[in-house]
């Protein structure tokens, strides 16, 4: 049986202490501000996380592509030259086109290497959640499943992930066309904190709104609580936007306390998702109940 690959992209969020652990790849997508392009890349080697948040506390925009059809090209013949089978995992087509690129991309890679198969996953989720969608396919594929196995798995399970999150305000969502025309009424009250979710088919919107900081922080985690399955047993994720880091220790403790949970990994919201989130959002991610939330 080939090997198989597990790549996801920069709208993942996977640090690379997840990536090393799970042994997952990514494709890289690019940011854009003043006119220069430059990898999206989850380790920040061209600019720091507070730089990059610091652009858009100064009022500033940074724009955002897809995953160039070369990168494709470049890191799927790689791996399939070395003889891998591959399973891309995109984030939610409603939020980008790139899981669509991929599959162009994957058929003429598997016409110059015919031996090879590769999918291209809609994870119907963005950040931690299309992380942890990759995730659990690395440990589907170390237990042996097959390619075609673990895509029939990844479809079923991509409505369990829940994502609840909280943002300072729209405004940057709603440039970058990432939540729904119907969240607008929600504004930009003074102290109000919209609290948002992965819809069923993979929209990002916000479905509440609360009063103050700690408040929308309660809030989430009360959301996740009621939703999770099998809490004890999992690592709840955590992804910043260049947060005060004593918030986000505290924010830590009451998650583990509220949820009594394995453990909670925090790590930083990347650059494509901050750009379009702001910043100081904080998000977290679990699987439990069945998303049946739907924009109508």
């Amino acid at each position: 049986m080939r090997q198989v690959k597990i790549i996801t992209d920069s709208c993942s969020d996977l640090s690379k202490d997840l990536r090393d652990k799970y042994d997952i790849d990514y494709v890289h997508m690019n940011t854009v501000y003043e006119g220069k392009e430059t990898p999206a890349s989850l380790d920040w080697e061209y600019y720091s996380p507070k730089e990059l948040y610091d652009i858009m506390r100064a009022g500033n925009r940074v724009l955002t592509t897809q995953v160039p059809q070369a990168e494709f090209e470049k890191v799927f013949s790689a791996y399939a030259e070395k003889g891998y089978d591959i399973i891309y995992i995109s984030c939610s087509v409603k939020q980008t086109n790139s899981v669509n690129t991929g599959k162009m991309v994957a058929l003429k890679v598997m016409e110059k290497n015919p031996a090879a198969t590769i999918v291209c996953v809609d994870s119907y989720n963005s950040s931690m959640g299309e992380g942890l969608l990759a995730i659990r396919a690395a440990e589907l594929r170390d237990k042996g499943c097959t390619l075609q196995e673990i895509e029939k798995e990844l479809i079923r399970i991509r409505k369990t992930i829940n994502e609840f999150a909280t943002v300072n305000t729209l405004d940057f969502l709603k440039k970058a066309g990432r939540v729904k025309a119907s969240a607008a009424f929600f504004g930009n009250l003074l102290g109000v904190r919209p609290i948002l979710i992965q819809e069923k088919n993979g929209h990002q919107t916000a479905i509440k709104k609360v009063k103050g900081r700690q408040n929308s922080l309660n809030e989430i985690i009360a959301m996740l609580k009621n939703a999770i399955i099998d809490a004890e047993n999992q690592t709840i994720y955590v992804v910043h936007a260049d947060c005060n880091p004593d918030e986000m220790k505290d924010f830590q403790d009451a998650l583990k306390r509220e949820l009594n949970c394995k453990d909670v990994h925090i790590s930083y919201m990347g650059p494509i998702i901050g750009a379009s989130c702001g910043p100081e959002t904080v998000g977290i991610w679990g699987w439990g109940k069945e998303v049946t939330y739907e924009i109508q």
